[in-house]
């Protein structure tokens, strides 16, 4: 690793984004976890849970986090089985 002050500054700020990067990943799966298994048993909330799902991935895609395109495959995925039940 470099020693020069710039160089640290950006590793400090590489790993801080990486974190915030990870967590945003993992409430992803949980919110998919959670529109999946709700679609699964046919319940009431599956509707909402999609809703939520599909509100966490398009805030995500608009930060850069995963790409437009990923957001849209697994949105459109848990829309047509949503359109099933």
């Amino acid at each position: 690793m470099a020693n020069h002050k710039q160089a640290l500054k950006r590793h400090r700020q590489s790993l801080k984004r990486q974190a915030r990067n990870n967590y945003a990943k993992a409430t992803m799966r949980t919110f998919l976890k959670k529109a999946r298994t709700t679609l699964a048993d046919a319940d009431a909330d599956a509707t909402e849970a999609v809703k939520s799902a599909v509100s966490y991935l398009d805030h995500i895609a608009g930060k850069g986090i995963i790409p437009k395109e990923r957001a849209s495959r697994l949105k459109s995925r848990l829309e047509s089985k949503l359109n099933k039940v």
